[in-house]
């Protein structure tokens, strides 16, 4: 909805700043303003101020200032539309209607509301009469007792198909209406058989009910959890109507983000739970910020609703092999959706228990320490690529490094990947990367310089061998950058000892998520913007090299594909033998011939001398 600029001021000159925030806050007036203490930050002295004439409020502690809307949004965690319908309501200002059709919707939606409150009432009523005493003996068992229920609204649905029907009819509800909000089930004519339709009948019965609001705290929709053991769907929700979509909407939502706000609250995000009873739970160990989706994995929409209360929500997930799949189905949706200072984090429960089984056997102070021992979402990333499979070998650890790869190019937010990629392959190396192998043990002076043994020098040429392998790799991709289409899974992969290759290796993945099209000026233009001048030009001096190393001038680009593709699983396994010296040599010296240049100089010094069989 859009509010003009002269509603908006119509609505601030009905409402007192004092007025709207001495709701949340103990106003003490001092002159012409009020003071206080602050309710962003913990103090002991008053630093909070509001003035009613100028219409502001201002904070020294936090340095936040604003009017009467930018607070309730602060505090409550509303939207701007939430915010201004809210003290509209407050000012008796009748709201702007968008346009004769949605005016239409509203009223009907607010009728449909209207009748589902009233099912609440028929609900919480039928939990304290006779029919409701196996469920209220069920609810006790759980650890709740009757302010509790009432509390949270619970109620029962009787085992009667037209108990709240009849109810309802009696006191004037249509049966289109009653359809339409989703408590009533009326059945389809079987017109072929000509048979006559069976009278309308109750969605819920014999089921423990827990009302369900929107975002604005409107009663849209009820879930259920069937008192029978045998039931088919031992919860069940209302269905989609024109009002409840289910998941755009957390159950026990708007409470949530209140107690988020409330100055006391020092958590960052919104608790999730996967059930009514433990959010429950949870409100009553103290958990007050707690809500649930409803019966499925989260949706981007109420992803959006918990990053709107907080930056950062902690999910809660049994601590089952079923958690922890929901666990990673969670870090899917939400890689995309990531965004400086809006994440997730990660509280696994306890083997076999749920924040309800953990508050009732262990307490409130076992819950808090599983919420202070969650995961960040970065961490959750990597135990998930971890944990598909064995990591025993250099096949499967490139795999782990090529899924890496896959899962940052699903974060859409180019500084959010940057240092995604930074943690995950900082942490790839530490754990799987191979140390560099330096000179040690004894020495003897070598033109004013440690000179390795013959076993440290038998180890050294292998490791110059396997550098220079990396670098014919990098040069070729160089020479031809249509290469990448071909292999670039495979180059992404590859874990480079040479800090020159691997800087060059991510200036390549960096321009290769960047462009469609290959170029090679265009590649040469993006390594040099990045800094790498400098660090391309060796490889560039190697550029016959490379080019011998590749099938030579006359290869066409699927032999070349095949050869760095072999060149590169040697280099994964760290194998410095077995390259075809007398091949290689020829190649080159035909690159040298069509250069012009010096043959027998260079071929020596790119080869050296052959050794003796």
């Amino acid at each position: 909805m859009q509010f003009g600029e002269h509603f908006i001021d119509e609505l601030k000159a009905r409402l007192r700043p004092s007025d709207v925030i001495g709701k949340h806050v103990k106003l003490k007036r001092q002159g012409r303003e009020f003071a206080a203490l602050s309710p962003f930050t913990n103090e002991k002295s008053p630093s909070f101020f509001v003035n009613d004439e100028k219409g502001f409020y201002h904070c020294f502690s936090s340095g936040k200032h604003g009017d009467i809307i930018s607070f309730l949004m602060e505090v409550e965690g509303l939207s701007f539309p939430e915010t201004v319908e809210r003290l509209a309501l407050q000012a008796g200002m009748e709201l702007p209607a968008a346009d004769p059709q949605a005016e239409a919707r509203a009223a009907s939606n607010k009728k449909t509301i209207s009748w589902i409150e009233r099912s609440k009432e028929f609900f919480e009523k039928s939990l304290r009469r006779e029919m409701g005493k196996e469920a209220r003996t069920y609810l006790k068992a759980r650890g709740l007792t009757g302010e509790d229920c009432k509390r949270f609204g619970i109620g029962f649905a009787p085992n009667d198909y037209s108990a709240l029907v009849d109810e309802l009819t009696q006191q004037g509800a249509s049966m289109n209406r009653l359809v339409e909000s989703g408590m009533v089930i009326r059945p389809d004519d079987n017109r072929e058989n000509r048979k006559p339709s069976r009278k309308p009948w109750d969605r819920f019965r014999n089921r423990i009910m827990f009302p369900i609001t929107d975002p604005r705290g409107r009663l849209i929709a009820f879930g259920g959890r069937a008192m029978e053991k045998d039931a088919k769907a031992k919860y069940l929700n209302s269905p989609e109507t024109s009002i409840f979509h289910k998941g755009s909407v957390l159950y026990r939502y708007p409470e949530a983000r209140k107690a988020l706000h409330s100055p006391n609250n020092g958590a960052r995000g919104l608790i999730v739970a996967e059930g009514y009873m433990d959010v429950i739970a949870l409100v009553r160990a103290g958990f007050e910020h707690a809500c649930a989706p409803l019966g499925t994995a989260l949706t981007e929409d109420q992803l959006a609703l918990l990053w709107r209360a907080g930056p950062e929500p902690t999910l809660c997930f049994d601590g089952d092999k079923a958690g922890l799949r929901a666990a990673f189905r969670s870090v899917e949706r939400a890689l995309p959706l990531l965004r400086p200072g809006q994440t997730l984090r990660f509280a696994m429960m306890p083997e076999d228990m749920d924040p309800d089984d953990l508050i009732r056997a262990k307490g409130a102070e076992a819950m808090k320490r599983v919420l202070e021992k969650s995961i960040p979402l970065v961490d959750m990333l990597w135990r998930r690529e971890v944990e598909r499979e064995v990591l025993d070998s250099p096949e499967a650890k490139a795999g782990l490094k090529n899924r890496i790869f896959e899962a940052l190019r699903d974060i859409s937010d180019e500084g959010v990947r940057d240092q995604y990629k930074t943690a995950l392959l900082g942490r790839f190396d530490k754990e799987f990367g191979r140390p560099k192998w330096t000179p040690g043990g004894k020495y003897k002076t070598w033109g004013g310089k440690a000179k390795p043994t013959k076993t440290q020098q038998s180890k050294m040429q292998p490791a110059a061998q396997h550098m220079a392998r990396e670098r014919r790799l990098i040069g070729a991709v160089l020479e031809w950058p249509e290469l990448l289409e071909r292999v670039d899974q495979t180059l992404f992969s590859l874990k480079f000892s040479s800090s020159a290759c691997e800087s060059l290796q991510n200036a390549l993945l960096s321009y290769w998520q960047d462009t469609i099209a290959v170029d090679k000026r265009a590649l040469i233009a993006h390594i040099e913007d990045e800094g790498l001048a400098a660090t391309i030009k060796p490889i560039v001096r190697e550029r016959n090299l490379a080019i011998a190393a590749m099938g030579g001038v006359d290869a066409n680009l699927t032999k070349r594909q095949t050869i760095w593709l072999a060149e590169a699983g040697k280099l994964m396994g760290r194998e410095s033998g077995g390259a075809d010296r007398e091949e290689t040599r020829g190649r080159l010296a035909d690159t040298i011939r069509s250069d012009k240049t010096d043959a027998l100089q260079r071929l020596s010094r790119a080869t050296g001398p052959k050794k003796s069989s």
